[in-house]
């Protein structure tokens, strides 16, 4: 019953609630430019093309003395000179439902995974909401168990943070990503899928996220090659899903890989709109458009839940200082680097302990866990001052007594950091074993009294 006037109540929103119409006037590339619309819609109105081969959905992105520009949400094959344009209402919001959990659909919200239609919620969602006002937010809560011993130790998250992980092509972030949902103490998961390939959406959902992972999450896919309008769309769908399990009092751990396509998507559509290029080609709106998203993550008010978000960060050649990775990390709580001289080293996750940095510490440890931390942060760092000469054996033991302490310390701290993807480790673990790593170094830690 509940699934029927759900269906009907959708069918009764898509009506069309007007009756402008434009003409095609010319199509070049992705850009459609339409007449006879400028005074009915705005940038961000939804149209809907009347083509030979079908309807297709389309945005407005810009609006000059030539007339409307539109970018599809699909392809404009067949698309002619003279067909209609109509505008919608339709497709601005979406209305999530407790169903969707474990289900797998579209920038859209269209199934993917062939369970039959969504049921729509009774409440609508912007896809572009207003974060929650600052001085009603809470502060960041408790840490997290992430089951990922390298976090929960070094780069430790928190209820309501946002956490940027970093790293170029094949690294192991969808990994790292998948680990998290499995194992994070959440009630819902929402990921999206932004600009993924093909082929791995399937491995995604069935080798690394799994059966247990996919019962409590809701995910969004876009693949590399859909419009960037959907790119887009996915990352804005997978953040309005979180905001309505948020506003039912739920921990959320938002998941989103990643931001850079989400980027590359936005200068395609900024500069099919005519704006200048800037950095790298990039548009000035997408440096306004990253925090306008990543802002509606986070700590709830007090009514609500919260919204723990990680974005992934596609560094281009492994360049830490490309636009948009500083631009995020000028955003994030955090920032946790993957680095790929590591993964060779066959250690994963592949962190980079002393890159990466949570900016909740120390306050979410307790003072035990934080010395703990700091020791082990020290003799990485001495180790890594070290390495090269330790490498060609220029360093003779006994030396440096902190350096010998660290050479004995690095081995079997990589070996137990070393986590394969169905492996998970309470933080009470993880903390006792990198103990247990510096006692056996001979690294005295400096455990300060229990209050």
């Amino acid at each position: 019953m509940h699934t029927a006037f759900s269906e009907l109540a959708s069918a009764t929103r898509n009506l069309e609630r007007t009756h402008v119409t434009g003409q095609v006037r010319a199509a070049l590339g992705l850009v459609l430019t339409v007449a006879g619309l400028e005074r009915a819609v705005g940038i961000g109105s939804r149209c809907v093309v009347q083509g030979r081969k079908g309807p297709v959905l389309a945005e407005v992105v810009g609006i000059d003395e030539a007339g409307t520009r539109l970018l599809p949400y699909g392809s404009w094959e067949g698309i002619m000179t003279g067909d209609a344009v109509v505008v919608t209402q339709a497709g601005d919001e979406i209305r999530p439902d407790d169903a969707w959990i474990g289900r797998v659909m579209d920038a859209l919200g269209r199934p993917l995974d062939g369970l039959g239609k969504l049921p729509e919620g009774p409440t609508p969602h912007s896809l572009r909401a207003a974060p929650p006002p600052a001085f009603q937010r809470r502060r960041v809560g408790e840490r997290l168990d992430t089951g990922v011993k390298v976090m929960d130790v070094f780069t430790p998250i928190c209820q309501g943070q946002r956490m940027g992980v970093f790293a170029g092509s094949g690294v192991g972030k969808s990994t790292l990503m998948s680990m998290l949902a499995r194992n994070a103490q959440a009630d819902v998961i929402v990921v999206g899928l932004v600009g993924e390939r093909g082929r791995e959406v399937q491995d995604f959902l069935q080798d690394d996220l799994g059966e247990d992972g996919l019962a409590r999450s809701v995910v969004i896919v876009s693949t590399g090659d859909e419009p960037p309008l959907m790119r887009r769309q996915a990352a804005w769908t997978a953040t309005a899903v979180a905001e309505y399990f948020r506003d039912q009092g739920k921990q959320v751990l938002l998941l989103i890989d990643s931001v850079t396509r989400f980027a590359m998507a936005q200068r395609e559509i900024g500069l099919a709109g005519g704006e200048p290029p800037t950095a790298k080609g990039y548009p000035p709106t997408i440096f306004a458009e990253l925090p306008r998203m990543m802002e509606r993550a986070g700590p709830g008010t007090a009514e609500n839940g919260d919204i723990t978000a990680l974005y992934t960060v596609l560094v281009d050649g492994d360049d830490m200082d490309d636009p948009i990775a500083d631009a995020v990390r000028g955003i994030m709580d955090g920032h946790i680097v993957l680095d790929r001289r590591i993964a060779e080293t066959g250690r994963f996750p592949a962190v980079n302990l002393l890159r990466s940095v949570s900016r909740m510490l120390p306050d979410c440890h307790s003072p035990a866990e934080y010395s703990v931390y700091r020791a082990a942060r020290r003799a990485i760092a001495r180790y890594t001052d070290m390495e090269e000469l330790i490498r060609i054996g220029a360093y003779r033991e006994g030396t440096d007594a902190e350096v010998d302490s660290a050479i004995r310390f690095n081995g079997p701290a990589d070996t137990f950091l070393t986590q394969g993807k169905r492996e998970a480790s309470p933080s009470g673990e993880s903390f006792l074993g990198i103990h247990q790593c510096l006692t056996g170094a001979g690294i005295k830690v400096d455990i300060p009294p229990a209050e």
